[in-house]
This record gives C-alpha cells, sequence and structure tokens, in this order.
C-alpha cells in the first residue's frame, strides 16, 4: 500500500474522484494515476461516495422495456392491458407518474353515453386531478363505493367523481351512503334503500370501473380513515393471509381467494364479483408497498387494466414465478 493509501477520505476528495469517474468518464486507472492513489483504494473511494449519498444511482429505462414487461404481464395473467410508469423518486412523484398514464388511456377510451364507476383512494383521486389535455366528452361517472369520513377529502369517491365530470364535461353521481356501516345489520338497511340501490345498479352496468387495490398495512389509508384498527388488519393478515383489498370493499389472499375477515360484510358498495362482470376494471396502485396486494389481485381475475410502477411490476412477475417454482418442486417431490 503507498502512503497516499491513507488519505483522509473526506467529502471533497471523495466528490472529486466521483466526477472524475462518472461525470468526467476518466477511468479507475487515469484516476488512481491523477490522485496517486492504488486502483483497489479507487474502487472502495466510489462504492464510499454512493454509500455516503454524494453519488445518486437512478436507472432510465428505455420505452421498450416497459413494453417488455407489459407484454409479460399481459401473457402471465390474461390482462388486456398494463401501464407501466418508469419508477420516481418519491412516493407522491409515482404516483403522479401513473395518474399520468391512467389518464391519457382514459382520454383514448372513453366515449359519449359511457358510464364509469369510481371509487375512492389516493390513486384515483391522482388520476381525477392529473392535468393533461383532455377531450370533452359526455360520460357519466357513479360512485362505487359510498362517502367517507370529511378528513378523506380528495380522496372521496364522491369527490372524485365531481372531478372527474368536471374534467371529462360529464356528469358524475353520488351514492347517498356512507363508506363504512358499523355491522352487517346496518350495511343491509343501507343497501336495500331504493336510491342506494339505484346508484349502485347503475355502477354495476358500468363500462368502465377505476379502482384502488389496498395493501394490508397498519399504516393503511383505511386505518387511517378509522374504518379498522391497525390490530384488526394484522390479525387479518396473520390468520387468514390477506395481502390486499379490492376498491376497499373485498378482502383477497396471494392466491387473488376472497377472504372472510373481521372486516369483511362492513363497506357499501360493489364487491369483487360485481367488479367481474364490468368490462374494463383499472386496478391502479402506484405505491412500492403493494407488490403482494397486486399479485393477489391479479389473480382475482377481475382486473383488465393493470397501472402502476416498473419495480411494481417487476416485484409482481417475481414473486408469481418463485411461487410457481416452489409449487413444482411440491409436487416433484411427492
Amino acid at each position: 500500500m503507498t502512503t497516499q493509501d491513507t488519505l483522509p477520505n473526506d467529502h471533497d476528495l471523495l466528490t472529486e474522484i466521483a466526477i472524475a469517474y462518472y461525470q468526467d468518464g476518466a477511468t479507475q486507472e487515469e484516476i488512481s494515476k491523477k490522485f496517486s492513489v492504488s486502483r483497489a483504494k479507487i474502487g472502495r473511494l466510489l462504492k464510499q461516495a454512493r454509500d455516503e449519498g454524494i453519488v445518486e444511482i437512478s436507472v432510465r429505462y428505455h420505452p421498450v422495456f416497459s413494453a417488455k414487461i407489459e407484454q409479460r404481464l399481459v401473457d402471465t395473467f390474461g390482462i388486456s392491458r398494463a401501464l407501466i410508469a418508469l419508477d420516481s423518486a418519491t412516493e407522491l412523484q409515482q404516483r403522479e407518474q401513473v395518474a399520468s398514464l391512467v389518464s391519457n388511456y382514459l382520454n383514448r377510451t372513453l366515449k359519449n353515453g359511457m358510464v364509469v364507476t369510481v371509487g375512492q383512494g389516493r390513486n384515483v383521486s391522482a388520476v381525477a386531478h392529473h392535468n393533461g389535455v383532455i377531450s370533452q366528452r359526455d360520460c357519466n361517472f357513479v360512485c362505487g363505493i359510498g362517502g367517507i369520513h370529511p378528513k378523506g377529502g380528495r380522496y372521496n369517491a364522491d369527490h372524485i367523481c365531481r372531478q372527474f365530470a368536471k374534467q371529462f364535461g360529464g356528469s358524475s353521481e353520488t351514492l347517498y351512503a356512507p363508506a363504512y356501516a358499523e355491522n352487517r345489520a346496518q350495511k343491509l338497511a343501507f343497501m336495500n334503500n331504493s336510491t342506494i340501490h339505484q346508484t349502485l345498479e347503475r355502477a354495476r352496468k358500468a363500462d368502465i370501473a377505476l379502482v384502488g387495490i389496498g395493501d394490508m398495512s397498519e399504516n393503511s389509508y383505511m386505518v387511517n380513515l378509522g374504518w379498522f384498527t391497525a390490530d384488526e388488519v394484522v390479525q387479518s393478515r396473520l390468520n387468514q393471509g390477506v395481502v390486499g383489498d379490492f376498491a376497499g370493499y373485498d378482502f383477497f389472499d396471494i392466491q387473488g381467494r376472497l377472504a372472510n375477515t373481521v372486516m369483511s360484510d362492513r363497506v357499501i358498495g360493489l364487491g369483487l364479483e360485481e367488479f367481474k362482470r364490468i368490462s374494463q376494471v383499472i386496478a391502479i396502485a402506484a405505491e412500492n408497498t403493494k407488490p403482494m396486494a397486486l399479485l393477489g389481485a391479479l389473480r382475482t381475475g377481475a382486473v383488465d387494466v393493470l397501472a402502476t410502477s416498473v419495480s411494481n411490476a417487476l416485484t409482481v412477475l417475481n414473486l408469481h414465478e418463485q411461487m410457481l417454482h416452489s409449487q413444482s418442486i411440491k409436487l416433484n417431490s411427492k
């Protein structure tokens, strides 16, 4: 080791070496000679620069790469389309990227006279609030789930429907019921109301549905709203294997099978089987905490169009392949 190899690893030195390598294109050999430091030391300093955040490396995927991922999802899960956004630095940016793809897709797909069933949550709301070039058309946006606590604000299905109607120039229809009932009897009373029944009937016969996919986190959207406790979510995950919820209504496991939990039968809106009868269901999930939920949702058979990020899409595909491989090993060992 040379005497110079014991140079203090201060930020100025790390930055200068990083600029020479990543920005100026110098080789490690050239940098080694310039600073009179061994090549091995330069490699360690470059790694240290990455570890300390002096250098941030991001991968920009070519559109062809995204198209290949989309095709893999279509072939693997039998969906009609996949809208895959490039990975972003923050959750908010990621949600906006995914929302942009969905908004553009709707702009190409919606036609006058169509009915769109609208769910709740941050991802569906982001689509409605996306600032893009929208062609006006006469569509009816109908709530597929009841209203939520005022603190839900812009994530409320009714607010989202109104925003879509404003954006496209169509109309919106409110579901005059709370999203959450305290028990099954209360839920059934609301569902049997003639006004609520008529709105849900229109939602069932929609041409397109926009829904969010929730994950079973103690910090999930529904826990934050106070619908369910963190303990109820944890117990459902541990005891019933629940990995996600579909449009805030039905809960499912990793195989896409419905799970009967303490949270079931308390939401007023369309259920999974009703969404299956809608010709085009667009499921949206931008957050990187949702691959397990997305895999389960895809396996329910209710999703026609998936909108998510590159990293989520790749993780979903990898999880699916790993599970198939594990099942194959078990079958061959019998």
